[in-house]
């Protein structure tokens, strides 16, 4: 007894509740202080007030004894009362609230944590058994630190918060837990029931309006294919097939012109229309009333989350694109990318000139206001970007400008012709030029002209791009998604056979009557001739003119015959190429070209996936060669399978029937995989 009697004279009171019992005795000094100046002024007075003063302290000091030890009891049985309060009121919360060790398991967990888990959890078990995103893993790693994520009971969706609780010193005054130095943490989670909430946002995203764009692509070469009297009826039947597909989504389909439609659905529709792959374009090139052209659609959609202009904004962009990749197919464009679907038919060529006059207008008006004009094509330069590379510089001497073609690397196949310029004294020397030197040269009156692509990083210099605001392009590839956006001109034609043709129809309007030297017409001549493989490919009436218009102008076909023909070592790598090819899913025509020791391997790859098109049953030939530490893909079709879309998702680009694409590497075998990979996947999805 005495010795727990001398442990509570030791407990003593501490800040605001010391000070209030201690105020007693602060007034007894007072009390004293006022006592003595009584005293001198008056004994009797002063005699008397002590008199009061002293049965004052006795009594304050009798009462702070006795109640310092009952206000320690009820300081106690409070303190006691408050923390069986707090548990309850933890306990009962209506915030699912669990406390977990390190390992995960669980130290203290309150009721309603309990009842979503499904009744009573076992401490000894990890809390990552019952919900496995709460593994050990991903807990904070320093103290305070929290870590929100999303997790997933039964049907319930939850937003759990994991918050590290720093106990340093738990070991000194803990009774019954003892941690390891450095764990002397807890892991504070709690949830919250986010179902409906994500419901309604589900919901409300759903229920968005998506804004699209329809357009017929060749509504007037399918017009003057059918009678007159038929034409009506015709188009009613697309009217027809295009209000029915829209409607059975729910959605509104305005007619603004003849050939153009503007069409307005929810969002959760969209996934039908993707689901069938937007069936509308064949159902609509199934309409055949006698026209000897079937009918073929292009669709853009745009989604944003943002606002409805922004949306249409997007479809806008994305009809444009879908137009520019030769028609024929779908192109949705949301915030996070475009995507594509159909296209697997080539576009029909325009017999008109028209768009080729306005072009060669601009392109006219651009060359006179800039002093210096660098073209230059792709890398690895081609026939056809060579030659129309030469056909916009005599475009530019017709005008009396100065132009300079960018070319870093001459291939073997492009070496016969590249030097007949460089032997020739009426070419100045400085025509062709490095990327480093047209850096160097380029200036705010600067005109960049890209010919035969359309994508930045696959042009001679991209860095050049960025020195000049006067960007013109030339290309008769599909339209791409990373295209070059700053063009302030854009010639992009995927009908065109080569960029040779267009550049040549472009000659004709640039200047009345214009003299093309024997050797430039031959230059271009060619160009069309290998990307067309001899006229055989991708050829129509506007390209066969444009072929006659060069041999008027003296271009010479002997001397681009033995120019591009192939030496021994050349032809024999062709036919290793060739004999190392394997047939894929029966159709597909895969081969190999490795340690081939010739200079342009790329060149002869090429060259061997057009003639392995030459073998029956085969409807997509791809030969892949290493060069500078890449692979490289040749990609070629006759008409029955789209090529490009194959290609595109290898990073790639091109044609319907003639694509490429490469990879950063040089493991042939890691190669043809992915490729095959793409091809399997495409076929199970119905792509190919």
């Amino acid at each position: 007894m005495l010795d727990k009697k001398k442990e509570a004279d030791k407990i003593k009171l501490k800040g605001q509740l010391k000070l209030y019992i201690q105020w007693p005795a602060i007034v007894a000094v007072l009390l004293v202080l006022v006592n003595i100046w009584v005293y001198v002024t008056d004994r009797k007075a002063g005699i008397l007030m002590g008199m009061f003063v002293v049965v004052y302290i006795i009594v304050a000091g009798w009462l702070y004894l006795r109640s310092k030890t009952v206000i320690l009891k009820d300081l106690v049985e409070f303190a006691a009362q408050y923390g069986i309060v707090q548990n309850t009121l933890l306990k009962e919360l209506t915030v699912p609230y669990a406390i977990l060790l390190d390992d995960g398991k669980t130290l203290w967990i309150n009721d309603l944590f309990k009842q979503i888990l499904g009744g009573r959890p076992r401490r000894d078990v990890p809390i990552g058994k019952y919900i496995p995103e709460l593994n050990s893993s991903i807990f904070p790693k320093e103290d305070n630190d929290t870590v929100e994520m999303d997790v997933y009971l039964g049907t319930k969706e939850f937003k759990a918060e994991l918050r590290r609780v720093s106990v340093e010193g738990f070991n000194d005054t803990g009774l019954l837990l003892q941690m390891p130095a450095e764990k002397e943490y807890f892991i504070a989670v709690h949830l919250q029931d986010v179902t409906e909430l994500n419901q309604y946002i589900k919901a409300n995203e759903e229920q968005r309006l998506l804004a699209g764009l329809i357009y017929i692509d060749n509504y007037d070469e399918v017009i003057n294919s059918v009678e007159e009297v038929r034409q009506s009826l015709l188009i009613a039947l697309v009217d027809r097939k295009i209000n029915q597909y829209i409607a059975r989504v729910d959605g509104i389909v305005k007619k603004m012109e003849t050939d153009k439609y503007f069409i307005v659905l929810q969002k959760q529709y969209f996934k039908q229309l993707e689901a069938d792959k937007f069936s509308l374009l064949d159902d609509v090139k199934s309409v055949n009333i006698g026209n000897g052209i079937p009918a073929t659609l292009s669709i853009g959609l745009g989604m944003s989350g943002e606002s409805y202009s922004q949306s249409y904004n997007f479809a806008r962009v994305a009809i444009d694109l879908a137009l520019a990749r030769g028609g024929d197919q779908a192109v949705i464009k949301d915030c996070h990318g475009i995507t594509y679907y159909g296209g697997k038919r080539e576009q029909t060529a325009k017999n008109t000139r028209v768009k080729a006059r306005v072009k060669a207008e601009a392109l006219r008006e651009f060359i006179t206001l800039k002093d210096k004009i660098f073209v230059m094509g792709h890398k690895l330069t081609d026939a056809d970007a060579f030659g129309a590379a030469m056909g916009i510089c005599r475009a530019a001497a017709a005008m009396e400008k100065k132009a300079y073609i960018v070319i870093n690397e001459v291939s073997a196949s492009l070496r016969p012709m590249y030097e007949c310029f460089e032997r020739d004294p009426n070419y100045p020397d400085e025509l062709f030029l490095k990327s480093h030197q047209a850096i160097e040269m380029a200036d705010e009156n600067s005109m960049v002209v890209v010919v035969d692509t359309n994508r930045p990083q696959m042009t001679e210099c991209e860095e050049l791009l960025k020195k000049t605001k006067t960007i013109v392009v030339l290309d008769h590839h599909r339209q791409s998604s990373d295209n070059i956006e700053q063009a302030l001109l854009s010639y992009i034609e995927p009908y065109a056979s080569s960029a040779c043709e267009m550049v040549a129809e472009v000659l004709q309007y640039i200047v009345d009557d214009i003299r093309i030297p024997k050797i430039e017409a031959s230059c271009m001549y060619a160009g069309i001739m290998i990307d067309t493989n001899n006229f055989v490919n991708h050829t129509g009436v506007r390209t066969f003119e444009a072929a006659a218009f060069l041999r008027r102008c003296g271009a010479d076909i002997t001397m681009v015959r033995k120019l591009f023909r192939d030496d021994m070592g050349s032809y024999r790598a062709k036919a290793e190429i060739i004999s190392s090819a394997k047939v894929y899913h029966d159709r597909f025509a895969i081969a190999r070209g490795t340690n081939l020791q010739i200079e342009s391997p790329t060149i002869i790859g090429a060259q061997a996936a057009n003639e392995l098109l030459d073998i029956s049953n085969i409807k997509a030939s791809f030969v892949l060669t290493e060069y500078n530490g890449r692979i490289y893909v040749s990609a070629r079709s006759i008409d029955e399978v789209n090529v490009q879309i194959i290609m595109e998702r290898l990073g790639g680009g091109g044609h319907l029937n003639a694509s490429g694409a490469q990879f950063d590497h040089t493991n042939m075998d890691e190669a043809v995989s992915s490729l095959k990979r793409v091809i399997d996947d495409m076929i199970e999805r119905g792509d190919i």
